[in-house]
């Protein structure tokens, strides 16, 4: 087996836009969900809605790249706000199938014929990323080292990925702190109470809801950015691979989401270079190279158990900080 290969894709993972976006998204659950309370089971939407919104905004509207992620943020604040004011009084679990259905919708719309001129249909969208490599400082040619070389795009995406992620851990960390983050996570663990001093839970919520999904959409849009948008990434197995991520790191912390979405990527990353690499080498006969991209979703789904029954606060979680932990 070629091990240097496998470790170096392993590696070039680290810093990838699938990492950054899927940073981005736990980040956004983390305020959902680690510090609302809210469980939220449709991020994949607000992934979507990013996306479509900045390509949209750019192959229909020849808008700047700038201004499609404004339109796309915007576009997240009138879901959130679409979304939460008839759902958000209801029960958690209740909360949870409707977000799914939700998500499942705002898929199911990218996908119709209907809007075929503007999303693409089954096809998507791609062709957006003239205005934003044209904004590339970055001269033309190929940057860095050993697993981390790419081309001045490449890096131009990622060093977007990074500041964004780094704004995002920013805002979280400093709102988090103030009033206004205490009683949001009043809220999470007994929002009677909190009603009971006089505030307006409903608007608390809400307000997390909107910059959580914020978060969610520049994920959708730094998920995107380097290739293309399809209706077809944006299914609900991506909100369950985001909310792996988040309960692997921690969901009530700063920095849970981006260790957990990097540990993610990392073991899938790696998991799907060696399993193969085991089959071909005739280690693991009882199955096909096919069967074993399978097998890495199996395996990452038993360290998902594993970790909720024996650490259900994550890596960096505090236990004394989640309602369901006992």
């Amino acid at each position: 087996m070629d091990w240097l290969t496998i470790f170096g894709n392993t590696a070039s993972s680290l810093i990838s836009p699938a990492t950054l976006g899927y940073a981005l998204a736990a980040i956004g659950l983390a305020v959902h969900f680690g510090f609302a309370g809210l469980l939220n089971m449709g991020i994949a939407a607000y992934m979507a809605i990013g996306a479509y919104g900045y390509a949209i905004s750019i192959l229909t509207f020849g808008l700047p790249w700038w201004a499609g992620v404004l339109i796309a943020m915007a576009c997240s604040v009138l879901f959130s706000l679409v979304l939460g004011i008839p759902t958000l009084r209801l029960r958690g679990d209740y909360l949870a199938i409707v977000t799914i259905a939700a998500a499942e919708i705002v898929r199911l719309l990218f996908l119709s014929t209907t809007f075929d001129e503007y999303t693409g249909s089954a096809d998507g969208l791609s062709g957006y990323h003239a205005s934003f490599r044209a904004s590339n400082p970055l001269p033309e040619g190929t940057y860095g080292f050993g697993p981390w070389e790419y081309t001045a795009n490449g890096w131009w995406v990622r060093i977007v990925g990074i500041v964004l992620v780094a704004l995002a851990l920013l805002i979280v960390w400093a709102i988090m702190r103030s009033p206004w983050g205490r009683v949001l996570r009043g809220i999470r663990e007994d929002e009677d109470a909190v009603r009971s001093l006089g505030k307006n839970v409903f608007s608390y919520k809400m307000q997390a809801l909107i910059l959580g999904g914020v978060f969610g959409s520049l994920g959708g849009i730094v998920y995107a950015l380097p290739s293309s948008v399809n209706p077809g990434v944006y299914v609900t197995s991506l909100t369950f691979f985001v909310w792996t991520a988040l309960l692997l790191g921690g969901a009530a912390t700063i920095f849970g989401p981006v260790l957990g979405a990097v540990l993610y990527w990392v073991v899938q990353t790696l998991l799907s270079n060696i399993l193969p690499a085991l089959v071909t080498a005739g280690i693991l006969p009882f199955m096909s190279t096919s069967q074993a991209q399978t097998l890495r979703f199996i395996l990452v789904g038993v360290a998902l158990m594993l970790l909720v029954i024996f650490r259900p606060q994550g890596i960096l979680g505090n236990k004394k900080e989640l309602t369901f932990v006992k």
